[in-house]
């Protein structure tokens, strides 16, 4: 009998260390692989007290009854937090690093606290403490070898022009604009999806850049002050743009004056010949700085496209572009600059900014069973959320809006979104809980739908909705936010 509670026991603080460890990697893995983050900044810090303190807690005060607490409450909570969540952890070779070295830290001591009979119960936090200090120490080994190897690969393309974009807003979109318009005359690849922090950059230099590659377009983002130097001491670009900068990730940087001034850290190139600098920014003069934002007139924006004219020096260019939003002007204008200077010729960029596709998530329209589908799902600013809700109040049907508001903004702002809403849609179904109290209560429209997270919307919808209406998703938070 004491053998069969001793292999219980070893079994179940095995498990028991491999749940906790699997919701903390997948809590970093959100968060960037920060701890601090993971504690201070964390939007469900329940979550840590219901998955992690109490079952902690439990497995040192419940004695022989944790065994039962563990296989019947603690595994099947986890179980069910994992299958509701929208962002499941993504098995990276990071994460099978992390997720090995604290099983083999586990099976190390368990055994040998069996073998010398010298544990009155085996460890929690130790093997996590280790694992992570262990994970953490390898992967900055890893990460500055597969810097100097990125390094070295940048170095010897020696031809390679490098356009490196920043700012709050746009910066896929002026990336994605960019790529199009230049391949149409060289060989472009520019950073995928929303690659745009210095770990994902290496790691897309080193795997996926082509070395036959003439122009290489990259997304640069930031959490705090130096994200942006050292992506771009990493990349040490020729053209650089910064876009329009607010308030994105004000619970960060604490300040519209701390977002500029790491937005400007992109300026510290050793290699800069030009820059694009979004008018929002500043207004400091300087000698390899071209402004834009103002040279944009006569907009004409509908569901069908986009019209506007671009006047650069002395020149008026008419543009036409199937994607949607007045302001994506803004975005494909500075985009037009880099073409002018890549030497495109006018009707060269006239017949690319045409042929532009709408990039994916940003008021991409998609028909589906009779009804019009606006996917704005990456777009979390004000300024794109309320283009939207003006494009849906062309729609002749009705108007339905999907959206958990405004993320890591201000109650101002969600404010602002929500008195549009109230003027323009019929059903409003908000996501998530963390605008919830705000929605709930300044919400005006004919139908509220409150969901707290996600996992009942494709039915919502399909009862809620019919042919004829427009749906737009108005960001798409996960719901771990």
């Amino acid at each position: 009998m004491q053998n069969y509670e001793m292999i219980m026991a070893f079994v179940t603080n095995v498990l028991f260390v491999a749940v906790l460890g699997w919701y903390l990697i997948t809590n970093l893995q959100w968060y960037d692989y920060k701890i601090s983050r993971v504690l201070l900044k964390h939007h469900k810090p329940q979550w840590h007290i219901i998955y992690f303190f109490i079952p902690f807690v439990a497995y040192y005060t419940t004695g022989e009854f944790f065994i039962l607490f563990f296989f019947f409450v603690v595994l099947p909570a986890i179980f069910i937090w994992h299958k509701n969540l929208d962002k499941k952890l993504v098995l990276t070779w990071r994460v099978k690093r992390f997720l090995i070295l604290l099983i083999s830290l586990l099976l190390f001591q368990n055994t040998l606290c069996t073998l010398k009979s010298a544990c009155e119960i085996y460890g929690v936090f130790m093997p996590l403490l280790l694992a992570y200090a262990g994970s953490f120490a390898m992967e900055k080994f890893l990460f500055l070898s597969f810097k100097k190897e990125a390094q070295k690969k940048l170095k010897s393309m020696n031809d390679l022009q490098i356009i490196a974009i920043t700012g709050s807003y746009g910066k896929t979109s002026i990336k994605n604009f960019v790529r199009e318009i230049l391949s149409k005359k060289y060989k472009v690849y520019a950073t995928p999806r929303s690659v745009n922090t210095l770990g994902g950059i290496i790691r897309d230099v080193n795997e996926s850049l082509p070395r036959d590659t003439q122009v290489y377009v990259c997304e640069a983002g930031a959490r705090e002050s130096g994200d942006i130097f050292d992506i771009t001491t990493l990349l040490e670009p020729q053209v650089v743009v910064v876009g329009k900068v607010g308030l994105a990730h004000v619970e960060y940087f604490k300040s519209l004056e701390n977002i500029i001034t790491t937005k400007l850290e992109i300026m510290k190139s050793p290699r800069l010949e030009c820059a694009f600098i979004h008018t929002s920014v500043t207004d400091e003069p300087h000698d390899k700085v071209t402004f834009f934002g103002n040279e944009i007139q006569n907009i004409n924006s509908g569901l069908d496209g986009t019209d506007f004219e671009l006047k650069i020096g002395d020149e008026i260019l008419s543009l036409h572009t199937d994607v949607l939003g007045s302001f994506q002007t803004m975005n494909i204008a500075v985009a037009v600059h880099i073409a002018k200077k890549f030497d495109m010729s006018n009707d060269e960029i006239v017949e690319a900014v045409k042929s532009l596709t709408p990039v994916e998530h940003r008021l991409q329209m998609i028909k589906a069973g009779g009804k019009l589908i606006l996917d704005d799902g990456y777009n979390g600013n004000i300024e794109g959320m309320l283009e939207a809700v003006r494009l849906c109040s062309l729609h002749e049907g009705r108007k339905v809006i999907v959206t958990p508001g405004l993320v890591e903004s201000s109650d101002e702002l969600n404010l602002q979104l929500i008195n549009a809403i109230n003027g323009v849609f019929d059903v409003a179904i908000v996501t998530g809980a963390l605008n919830a109290e705000l929605f709930d209560k300044n919400l005006k429209v004919k139908n509220k739908i409150m969901l707290s997270d996600k996992s009942t919307l494709v039915d919502v919808l399909a009862t809620q909705t019919k042919a004829g209406d427009i749906i737009l998703f108005a960001n798409d938070a996960p719901n771990f936010i």
